[in-house]
């Protein structure tokens, strides 16, 4: 079908059955935008709308998890935490890898998640792990607060000794959503074709939070293991994290370099992939 523009030989629209696989119009993300904020709206409001508590889930969850990481890894297990105070070392790690965890999880379901809508309307299919990544970020920005709050109760009592390297997180934060959107984008195209994928995700995500250093230093693990964080693209992230706000660690410019580079290609795959994967999922859905 083709729609003519009035009084000219020009047309502005044009469906096509066949497409490139570097087809990838983002000018039409940006027309659809308003759909986009529409779709963030509705993850922010509908989450929590028929829940006791509302909003404070988002601070309770990783109380509760910062909590029992301090017991059981700290205390119980004795893992090392650089002599930093414990429950700040292990906050730090974990607000940083919920967002990473929660948007990869999301946007590797997005087809199935949403093959009904999909099936009834056309939009850009790139709009709804955007949605999902910018949705978890207004969480993340909730989790975050509750973080800088315990920074600045640990920094007045000199227990800790953030600097200026905290003005990189909105970069950081950045790496953390393409890396998470292009690997996920990579895995929902997978999960189309084989369902029980989706066990797998859930299961090999919290297999990686071992091989991330979440819940220890990269100086507590033996040489020998030291290649397994080498390869490792989040390493450098969650350094950065605990060096910036709580001191502790080693970090400089050059450990972003390889996580800044690995997001760029993984989320140019991942666009890819998924861009093949829409025009024929629903046959397989």
């Amino acid at each position: 079908m083709k729609k003519k523009q009035t009084n000219t030989n020009e047309w502005d629209t044009v469906i096509e059955s066949e497409h490139s696989l570097f087809d990838i119009n983002f000018k039409e993300l940006w027309h659809y935008r308003d759909l986009l904020v529409l779709f963030v709206k509705r993850d922010f409001v509908t989450v929590y709308k028929q829940t006791i508590l509302g909003p404070l889930w988002f601070f309770i969850q990783p109380l509760l998890t910062t909590i029992t990481f301090t017991v059981i890894f700290g205390n119980i297990a004795q893992l090392s935490t650089e002599d930093s105070p414990k429950i700040i070392f292990y906050m730090a790690g974990i607000t940083l890898w919920n967002y990473f965890s929660n948007c990869l999880t999301s946007v590797s379901g997005v087809f199935n998640a949403n093959a009904g809508i999909f099936g009834k309307v056309y939009f850009p299919r790139l709009i709804m792990p955007l949605t999902i990544v910018i949705s978890n970020l207004m969480k993340f920005g909730v989790q975050f607060l509750l973080f800088v709050c315990f920074i600045v109760y640990y920094t007045l009592i000199n227990k800790i000794t953030p600097n200026i390297w905290i003005l990189l997180t909105p970069f950081v934060i950045l790496l953390m959503a393409l890396i998470s959107m292009g690997i996920g984008l990579i895995l929902s195209s997978m999960t189309t074709k084989y369902k029980d994928l989706n066990q797998l995700i859930g299961f090999g995500i919290q297999l990686f939070m071992y091989a991330t250093p979440v819940i220890y230093p990269s100086s507590a693990v033996p040489e020998n293991f030291k290649w397994v964080l080498d390869w490792n693209p989040l390493v450098g992230l969650f350094e950065y994290m605990r060096y910036a706000y709580i001191g502790i660690g080693s970090f400089d410019a050059y450990s972003l370099v390889y996580p800044s580079i690995f997001s760029i290609v993984i989320l140019f795959l991942g666009i890819l992939v998924f861009n093949k994967t829409q025009k024929t999922f629903m046959d397989t859905v």
